[in-house]
């Protein structure tokens, strides 16, 4: 852990030294900008005086060309003091995870969560404190939710599975790739991320710059209006009132369709930046050479039907945006009367359009399932001694070392072995002992295995399961539902799924205990017999030490449990699993430490 955190800082340090050497360039700039522009105006301003007029035009041309060029340089490198700086708290984040300060990050992908998902948000998947806000180094829309798919709703086809295997192990070892992506899309403004809007505008066609009689007018009149400007310097008796037609034609032209052109090109504008990040994001996808299939497919998807690459279309894209931009300056708004350019802007768009509007879906998809394995595979790099998972086509659950991976270093493991004997572990043990804990810890592990991911342990071998919960039901006002209720039906859903046949693992805790003790034991017998018949593997965890009594009556059910000990008045609890029922209590001692009294 200390070696990881080490090249983090190492590279931490790296960018604060660039960063402040690109604030002294921008800072010098700014003042050379503000000296040139000073005295070339001032200089100027002499020699008029003292009727020098070709020497004052001169410098004042010199003047602002410098002046131009700097205000451009200045922007280049202030985009690249901004890329600095996000390679900076890249790695700032990722320390803060290594330490355990996870928590503080600001996307916990709740909006993923769904109360009525088979898992997730039993296992803390989304949400705060949660697996997604823990891993997540996506930032685009579509990265988000590709790793949201791949560990809520992942395609359990081993295949599929060990391709992912192995493209997060190759990207573990492209850190600058990985980091670039995240600081890359870091810089894409979140509020206008909406991917559906910019996919729509993509697809559609402007009819008025369709027509031909239109291109026919574009053509023609911006030659008229500048011939007759022309003709009015070339034969100043003429007068002006030609020009000054053909120019207010142009006016009435542009005012005409005002409101389709500025909904097209400031739609263009509005998804400026973001678009720029996108251009340079997959040209760092594209420049790298990749091994796995997987990696391979991707990059491959990034080639266009005409057979030019898909940062080259997008800079075309990011072209067009640039002289959107400058529609709002003097001598845009000059260009435009003359010219009609907004129009003439508006065919680049539309020609854009339609020779890559429909491939860029496909490459923002290509972007998220990066940044998805990306994310995956920042797992792998800090946590080496992980493992990466076995699929076996047996119904089987073996784990050496198992953990659960987002507890704190000093966490404790157990070995597990589920399928060969036992289907069914009934986990027994007093309160705070770890029950709970150890069945997230088995069902979270599953689901990064099941996204390609490695897991919190030294070996890790299972089969390709399904996964089903019942552990934080609560009651549903909204549906007039209590939680016995609401576990019932949660439960109905789970027989439902073993009973169509499909490979199914469980996790139960504390059922029924909405109900009296006499139901609770019965209904939980009942159901653990049921579920021990079809194809499943499940944990069940309860304080009713009598349903132990079930592994003599039924082969497939295997009793565990966890113990606490007590010193100096205080309880411990060293959260081992261990073979059996557990045979202590500590109810009536927790709530004397709680300060509840008790007649003696």
């Amino acid at each position: 852990m200390h070696n990881i955190e080490n090249i983090y800082e190492k590279r931490k340090r790296h960018y604060d030294t660039f960063l402040k050497k690109q604030k002294n360039t921008i800072n010098f700039i700014s003042a050379l900008r503000l000296i040139i522009f000073l005295s070339g105006f001032g200089f100027s301003i002499f020699f008029i005086f003292h009727k020098h007029f070709y020497i004052s035009s001169a410098i004042l041309i010199v003047s602002l060309i410098s002046f131009v060029l700097l205000v451009d340089k200045h922007g280049k490198i202030i985009m690249n003091r901004n890329l600095t700086q996000a390679l900076y708290d890249v790695n700032e984040t990722s320390i803060k995870r290594i330490k355990g300060q996870w928590k503080e990050f600001i996307d916990t992908g709740e909006e993923f969560n769904n109360p009525e998902h088979s898992y997730s948000d039993d296992l803390d998947v989304f949400g705060k404190s949660s697996l997604f806000q823990w891993l997540n180094t996506a930032s685009t829309t579509s990265g988000r939710e590709r790793l949201s798919e791949l560990l809520s709703n992942a395609d359990l086809n081993k295949d599929e599975i060990i391709q992912r295997q192995q493209s997060i192990k190759e990207l573990v070892n492209k850190i600058s790739l990985r980091q670039r992506l995240n600081a890359e899309g870091n810089l894409i403004n979140i509020s206008k991320q909406n991917i559906q809007e910019l996919l729509v505008w993509s697809g559609l066609k402007v009819q008025l710059v369709d027509k031909f009689y239109f291109k026919l007018m574009l053509i023609i009149m911006p030659i008229i209006t500048c011939g007759s400007i022309a003709y009015y310097f070339l034969k100043p008796g003429t007068g002006y009132a030609l020009p000054l037609i053909f120019i207010a034609v142009n006016i009435v032209i542009l005012k005409l369709g005002e409101k389709v052109r500025d909904e097209v090109l400031e739609t263009a504008f509005y998804y400026k930046n973001n678009i720029k990040s996108y251009e340079r994001m997959i040209k760092l996808i594209e420049k790298h050479k990749y091994k796995s299939k997987l990696l391979k497919d991707l990059q491959g998807n990034l080639n266009c039907r005409n057979g030019i690459r898909a940062s080259e279309a997008i800079k075309k894209l990011t072209n067009i945006n640039s002289k959107i931009s400058d529609r709002k300056n003097l001598f845009s708004i000059i260009l435009n009367v003359l010219l009609l350019w907004d129009y003439n802007l508006i065919i680049s768009l539309e020609k854009w359009k339609r020779q890559y509007g429909k491939d860029l879906e496909g490459w923002l998809k290509v972007i998220g399932e990066f940044e998805a394995l990306s994310s995956l595979s920042g797992i792998f790099f800090d946590n080496p001694e992980w493992c990466m998972p076995v699929f076996n086509e047996t119904m089987e659950i073996k784990a050496r070392s198992l953990a659960h991976p987002l507890l704190p270093y000093s966490r404790v493991s157990n070995d597990v072995i589920m399928g060969d004997k036992a289907n069914i572990l009934l986990i027994t043990g007093s309160n705070m002992s770890g029950k709970s804990t150890f069945l997230r810890t088995i069902g979270i592990n599953l689901v990064l295995a099941y996204a390609g991911a490695p897991v919190c342990a030294e070996e890790f071998n299972c089969s390709l399961m399904s996964i089903y919960t019942c552990m934080r039901i609560g009651d549903n006002l909204e549906k007039s539902i209590s939680s016995f209720y609401a576990e019932i039906l949660r439960i109905k859903m789970i027989v439902q799924a073993v009973s169509e046949g499909k490979p199914i693992f469980f996790l139960l805790d504390e059922i029924f205990k909405g109900t009296n003790s006499i139901d609770r034991h019965l209904g939980a017998e009942t159901l653990i017999n049921r579920l021990s018949e079809d194809n499943a593997l499940g944990l069940v965890s309860t304080h009713d030490l009598e349903l132990g009594s079930l592994e003599d009556k039924n082969n497939k059910v295997k009793n565990y449990h966890f113990l606490e000990h007590y010193k100096d008045n205080e309880i411990y609890f060293d959260y081992k699993l261990r073979e059996g029922i557990s045979t202590t209590r500590n109810a009536i001692y927790l709530m004397k430490m709680a300060g509840i009294k008790f007649d003696e």
